[in-house]
Order: C-alpha cells, then sequence, then structure tokens
C-alpha cells in the first residue's frame, strides 16, 4: 500500500464535501487527500451501506471520516470503509453541534480520552488503512496545552500515528457550529509545539487557512495542512496550490473542468441524481473572475430544472459549457 500524501488536504464539511463535490475538485487538484462528509457509524451499521459509502473511484485518494463512539460499530464502519475502496479512516472529535454531542459523539469525546482510546484500538484492529484522528485543541475551559498533549499521548498508545489538529477549541453547547469556527480564537503554537513534541507523529494544522502562502508557512512547522471554507468558497484556489505547492503545471483550466463535469452529470442525470445536487458545488469556480456574478446567477436560477424534463437539463448544459469562453467579456445575460 502506497503512503498517503498529506501535504495538503481539503476538509470534511457536512452538506459540502459529497461524492459530487469531491468530483469537481479532483478535476482541479490530482494531488490533495479528500475527505468525505462525517459519517456516523451508527447509519452504516443500520442503513443503506451502499447508498452510505459509495463513491466514484475517480475521486480517489478519498478518507471516509466516521463520527461515534461504540467501538464495535466504529471497527465495523472502519471494515467496510476499506471494502468500499477509501484510502483512509479518520474518527471525527471536533464537531461541536448539540446534535452531535447528544448522540455522544464530535467534540465532546475529548472529555473521554479512554472511550476513543478504545473506539481506536478496535477499528485499527478491522482495518489494515490508515487511522487517523480529527481533532480540537480542547473544549470550554479546559483549553490548556498540557490537556491536549495528555490526550494525544494517550491515543498514540493505539498505533494511530496521523492527527489533524483544528486549532481552535470547541464552545460545547454555547455556540452554534458556525460560531465555533470563528469565535474560538485561533492557537496555531498548540499544533506546531506538537510537533516538536511528537516527532514521530504526522501533524496536520487545520483551521483559518486561506491562501497558498499561509500553507507554505505552516508546512515550515507541521507535516501537513487542510484547508476548507476556503476550498469551498474558491475551488479554483486549488490550481494554484497545484502549481506551488505540488510543482504540477498539467492543469485543467476552468474551461476544461467545466466540460468534463458536464460527461459527469450526464452520466448522473441517467442515474436519476438531481442537476442542483452536482451544480451547487460550482458557484465559486469562477471566482475572482470578471463576470462570475454572472455565472451564479445563471446556476441559480437554472439548475433546479426537474429531473424529469431531459430537453432543459441538455440546454442548461450547452448553455453551461459556453460561459467560460465569454465570462471575461461578460457577454452573457
Amino acid at each position: 500500500m502506497s503512503k498517503l500524501i498529506r501535504t495538503v488536504s481539503v476538509a470534511p464539511m457536512m452538506d459540502c464535501t459529497d461524492k459530487h463535490e469531491r468530483f469537481f475538485l479532483r478535476l482541479i487538484s490530482k494531488n490533495v487527500l479528500l475527505y468525505t462528509e462525517m459519517i456516523v457509524s451508527e447509519a452504516i451499521d443500520r442503513g443503506d451501506k451502499k447508498k452510505l459509502l459509495d463513491f466514484d473511484m475517480r475521486e480517489k485518494p478519498v478518507a471516509l471520516q466516521l463520527g461515534g463512539s461504540s467501538p464495535k460499530l466504529l471497527a465495523n464502519a472502519a471494515f467496510l470503509g476499506q471494502e468500499f475502496g477509501y484510502d483512509e479512516i479518520n474518527l471525527n472529535l471536533g464537531c461541536p453541534s448539540k446534535k452531535v454531542q447528544k448522540n455522544r459523539f464530535g467534540a465532546c469525546l475529548i472529555k473521554e480520552p479512554n472511550l476513543v482510546a478504545d473506539c481506536l484500538n478496535h477499528m485499527v484492529s478491522k482495518t489494515s488503512l490508515p487511522v487517523t484522528v480529527k481533532t480540537r485543541i480542547g473544549y470550554d475551559n479546559v483549553d490548556q496545552y498540557e490537556n491536549l498533549y495528555n490526550f494525544i499521548n494517550t491515543l498514540k498508545d493505539t498505533g494511530v500515528k496521523t492527527f489533524i489538529i483544528h486549532a481552535r477549541k470547541a464552545m460545547l453547547g454555547k455556540f452554534t457550529p458556525k460560531q465555533n469556527l470563528n469565535i474560538p480564537p485561533l492557537k496555531y503554537e498548540y499544533v506546531n509545539k506538537l510537533k516538536k513534541d511528537f516527532k514521530n507523529l504526522e501533524i496536520i494544522i487545520n483551521g483559518g487557512i486561506t491562501s497558498t502562502d499561509q500553507i507554505k508557512d505552516h508546512l515550515k512547522n507541521v507535516d501537513g495542512v487542510m484547508i476548507g471554507r476556503s476550498i469551498y468558497q474558491s475551488p479554483y484556489m486549488l490550481a494554484d496550490i497545484e502549481k506551488q505547492i505540488f510543482n504540477n503545471e498539467y492543469i485543467l483550466t476552468r474551461q476544461q473542468v467545466v466540460e468534463q463535469l458536464i460527461e459527469y452529470v450526464r452520466e448522473q442525470i441517467k442515474k436519476g441524481t438531481r442537476l442542483n445536487q452536482i451544480m451547487r458545488h460550482t458557484l465559486g469556480l469562477f471566482h475572482g473572475q470578471t463576470g462570475s456574478s454572472f455565472w451564479k446567477r445563471h446556476l441559480s436560477e437554472n439548475m433546479c430544472v426537474r429531473d424529469a424534463d431531459i430537453k432543459k437539463i441538455d440546454h442548461f448544459m450547452d448553455k453551461v459549457k459556453l460561459y467560460p469562453q465569454t465570462l471575461s467579456a461578460g457577454q452573457i445575460e
């Protein structure tokens, strides 16, 4: 099994990093590691496993992120993740939402390091894939570096070697998930110190990173960088990352991305996928370009066309194909 490259990865984001988003991003970047949305182990146990876990192999490499606190269910989900072809299994210890806390997973598990270790031991025993952890630096008033050090020190004994650290604490029950992404202060120094204290672990930094220059700066101190909302809002930023971080000059233009995505859309429509399930992820493709508002407006006004009306869908896709050629001139209304 070849070693996964985690130099840059795209964060798991609920309602964002589904299989259609990942296919779209992979057209732009061949080197970043992509993550699924968090999938709850209990849902996998009880639900439609193919619907929850199936993905297009053209998205690879892809990591499966799991949520849960049952060692048995997480282990079974990890096993299934390997069976479905994922490249990594990640345990979510960072989500601060009240619903997630109520079901005893996400960031609230930072309070229970022994339970987390038990979960990880079971997961490691059921898969040959790398098992990794994504966590916050602390929670509520428990946000001293010593607590983070002790937490990681406990978990590393499970054999887990890769830790993705969101450099903010989680405010449990006090802030909304959106507030938890912005209000708790970033403490990058905690993550940098973790790397110094655990030289044999792979430490990935996450939180508030919005540019390639920032990625380069962080890579001087840690092993990798995970970036989230900035990519969703401006996906073609991945082209800059490919050039500057991976020295890859063979990158599709925006027009080429659109052309290849259209073929994917036609495939998916035949399978019953709704047009807007795919195209909503592309709203930011022309972010920062002259005429990008035309692109967003056209998508917003037309991508909810009824799935059964194939002629309307074909007309929409034909018009979308013209956009990259005319946006800069501001010609399309």
